[in-house]
């Protein structure tokens, strides 16, 4: 008996879906209530689960785009789980299963935070049918806040599920390791069982192509694409001709033929043809990571989203640039940190958020959501992109304090190490665009928070002083800020109230 599995029901204003990824294959045995295949619709991504016990038939394909209450595959319930022969071993829907060289362990997306519902598989570090030991990494996968490093959950021979680009929901199937004592000397087969071969040292077998051959690491494609030069141009020199860093840093790009030498003596057809353009011009086109898509759905909807406003002023940097000069040695040798403006800007503007507090504030909803105390959010530019990470109650912490925990943010996020807790529940941001030449910018909003303080290079310009003219180290100023919870007085005031604690950092001490 065949039971069809049609297309539920998914939303009320949805009326199709689209099949994103097939877990199980067609003719393959599937338990009850078993998660069988992904769909996706233009709000969210749903798992389908089997309505019974039986032997799948695949009517759809992935990337088939089916209507509500069509039928997407047929279960037989009368089939039952094929047992292993000689030809191949029979697939089961267990989460280990037994195979002619051992049990089969599925490795599954693990759960990386609460607010985080899927990936993307990144890099693969091992091969497809390469041995790994337990604990070893094997894969890095993106989620739209940070990068994880995924460890295997066995040792034996990998078999990769997904492809480099996929995304997988959390607890989506994402490879299996077919478990073993030790490394197998076998090579894989086209239909990627092992073959042993007798007599055939380990060595032989090594120098073989394999699916490392010709595949660049992680480190080594970054500095390739950053050259613009193709892997498959590159001699591998790692272990089965895996490119490794040192092959890409010396790799150079191909000598080209100047055009007049491949013209040779072709005559000139017409004084109006176009000149040859001599040069290189080589373009490159590469898939956007999980984290820059989010990044650039969020900041389109921080732009769309609130009534978002800027309003300027500057600073006199000389009182600060003068106490840091004074007092930074000191300062260095007691709590081994440099004493830099990032302090004084906390500080600042923990004070003035203390005193405006619907600057410190968020809307839900209808309500508003005023904070107490002050989770400052800190831009940093990491090597996959913009990241926030959250000093947590700044207004409680003293310039030693909030230095150290910026040095200690900032070091994790470069080396990519950052937790979801630490970038997530800030109540205002502090960006430093300074740090870059930037003389003057728009900052937009970290939603769901309300303004963001940015922070710009110093220059030295004159300025009339009592009548006088002074060279003075200045600063501009931005905050911008969603008008419809914070009026432009207090949004005025928040920013002159910050100048006046900059320009005379004494009263940063003494809190008036």
């Amino acid at each position: 008996m065949s039971i069809a599995i049609k297309v539920p029901a998914v939303g009320e204003s949805i009326t199709e879906v689209t099949i994103g990824q097939w877990f199980k294959n067609d003719g393959d045995y599937v338990e009850m209530d078993e998660v069988i295949c992904e769909l996706e619709s233009d709000k969210a991504t749903f798992e389908l689960a089997a309505e019974a016990a039986g032997v799948l038939k695949i009517k759809g394909q992935e990337g088939d785009t089916l209507e509500i209450g069509a039928v997407i595959c047929e279960i037989d319930t009368e089939g039952s789980q094929a047992p292993s022969t000689p030809e191949g071993p029979a697939e089961t829907s267990a989460e280990t299963k037994k195979t002619g060289s051992g049990e089969v362990k599925d490795m599954v997306v693990p759960t990386v935070g609460e607010s985080i519902t899927e990936v993307t598989l990144a890099t693969w570090l091992k091969g497809d049918g390469e041995y790994v030991e337990l604990d070893e990494i094997i894969a890095e996968v993106d989620s739209d806040k940070a990068t994880f490093e995924l460890p295997a959950e066995a040792s034996g021979i990998l078999r990769h599920v997904a492809k480099e680009g996929d995304t997988l929901e959390i607890g989506g199937l994402i490879c299996q390791i077919v478990e073993s004592g030790e490394p197998s000397s076998g090579v894989g087969d086209s239909k990627g069982t092992l073959m042993n071969t007798p007599g055939v040292e380990r060595s032989e077998v090594a120098g073989k192509e394999s699916y490392a051959t010709g595949h660049a690491s992680p480190a080594a494609a970054k500095i390739l694409a950053e050259k613009g030069i193709e892997a498959s141009s590159v001699k591998g020199t790692g272990k089965d001709g895996r490119i490794t860093k040192e092959d890409a840093e010396s790799a150079q790009k191909a000598a080209i033929a100047p055009a007049k030498a491949a013209a040779g003596s072709a005559p000139v057809e017409s004084k109006s043809a176009s000149p040859v353009v001599e040069g290189d011009r080589n373009m490159r086109r590469e898939k956007m990571s999980s984290l820059r898509r989010t990044i650039s759905k969020r900041l389109v909807a921080a732009k769309n989203e609130t009534a978002m406003l800027t309003t300027f002023n500057e600073v006199n940097m000389k009182p600060i640039m003068d106490l840091r000069k004074q007092y930074k040695d000191l300062f260095k040798d007691k709590y081994n940190v440099n004493l830099g403006f990032m302090s004084f800007f906390t500080k600042a503007a923990c004070m003035a958020l203390q005193e405006w507090p619907a600057v410190n504030a968020q809307i839900d909803g209808n309500e508003i959501i005023y904070h107490d105390f002050c989770d400052v959010s800190i831009a940093v530019s990491s090597p996959k992109g913009l990241v926030v990470p959250v000093i947590r109650n700044a207004e409680k912490m003293s310039f030693a304090e909030i230095e150290q925990e910026v040095v200690r943010l900032a070091v994790k996020a470069r080396d990519g190490k950052l937790t979801i807790d630490e970038m997530t529940g800030g109540t205002f941001t502090l960006t430093n665009g300074g740090i870059f030449g930037s003389m003057m910018s728009t900052p937009i909003i970290n939603a769901p928070q309300s303004a963001i303080l940015g922070m710009h290079n110093i220059v030295e310009r004159p300025m009339a002083v009592n009548g006088e003219v002074k060279i003075l180290p200045m600063m501009y100023l931005a905050l911008s800020y969603d008008h419809r919870i914070i009026d432009g007085r207090e949004s005025v005031s928040f920013l002159v109230r910050v100048k006046q604690l900059l320009e005379d950092p004494t009263r940063l001490l003494i809190g008036v």
